[in-house]
């Protein structure tokens, strides 16, 4: 997989940022873990090292779990390698694993940090409660026979809204840092049986839009009152929010930089 392109000015840093997307079901999660090679970050280092022919590390927006999708993931990687950006993206393209894709590359600033200058994100929730299940899509969407009240799922979402303690929908127990977010807005789409809930926030805490997702749908079914979310903010107990979603239905949609919001 050799490249003709000049990589001798070793002075000559460039930092390459890239929009990425991938199927998650198949992999460990994002980020690398000593127990295993199967993560998306590790098969991203490895094939920007044989292509660049220099060590490399990728930085990404976010960690997304084991068997979470993104529309719309963040990198960011710095190179010696002067290789034309469109170039690269088509080299990547052909040797990633069908189930990943690079979209978009750019060079940008060398300062530039894909997770530390994110402004916000945007990610997806899918719910099937259509009449006959959706066999076409059903790996990437939760299947729900009972039917959901959408009004009390719209409730539930401006409740969630603003600027709260979530530390009752974060699965880390030992967290030290402060669980205060912003969520901006959750918007809450039904057509044809899909349910769509859009999470737009300044940033998550671990599991949180799956948590979320799981306490909105237990509001849809009836097993708990919206008004009952925010006692949440006040307890910040985890025991107390509603279940863990599962995580083939989650798709981080975009992420924001600067004024994008």
């Amino acid at each position: 997989m050799k490249n003709n392109i000049r990589k001798d000015i070793k002075t000559y840093h460039r930092n390459i940022k890239m929009t990425v997307s991938y199927d998650g079901a198949k992999y460990n999660g994002w980020q690398k873990q000593g127990n295993t090679h199967n993560t998306i970050q590790e098969k991203f280092e490895e094939l920007l090292s044989r292509i660049l022919e220099e060590d490399i590390e990728v930085n990404a927006s976010g960690r997304t779990d084991a068997s979470v999708n993104a529309f719309g993931q963040v990198i960011n990687f710095h190179t010696h390698n002067l290789i034309e950006i469109n170039e690269l993206v088509k080299k990547m393209n052909q040797y990633l694993p069908k189930d990943i894709r690079v979209l978009t590359g750019e060079q940008v600033k060398e300062r530039f940090h894909a997770r530390l200058n994110a402004t916000g994100k945007h990610y997806v929730y899918r719910i099937d409660n259509g009449e006959v299940a959706n066999i076409f899509e059903r790996k990437y969407m939760y299947r729900i026979d009972e039917k959901l009240n959408v009004d009390m799922m719209k409730k539930a979402c401006r409740i969630l809204e603003g600027e709260h303690d979530f530390a009752s929908f974060c699965a880390n127990k030992k967290m030290k840092k402060s669980t205060v977010r912003n969520v901006y807005k959750i918007v809450l789409e039904e057509k044809n049986g899909t349910i769509n809930m859009h999470f737009y926030g300044n940033g998550f805490l671990y599991n949180m839009v799956r948590i979320m997702s799981g306490t909105i749908i237990e509001v849809g079914l009836g097993k708990r009152d919206a008004e009952s979310i925010r006692e949440l903010f006040e307890v910040k107990d985890r025991s107390r929010a509603g279940f863990l979603a599962p995580a083939n239905a989650l798709f981080l949609a975009e992420v924001f930089y600067e004024q994008q919001i």
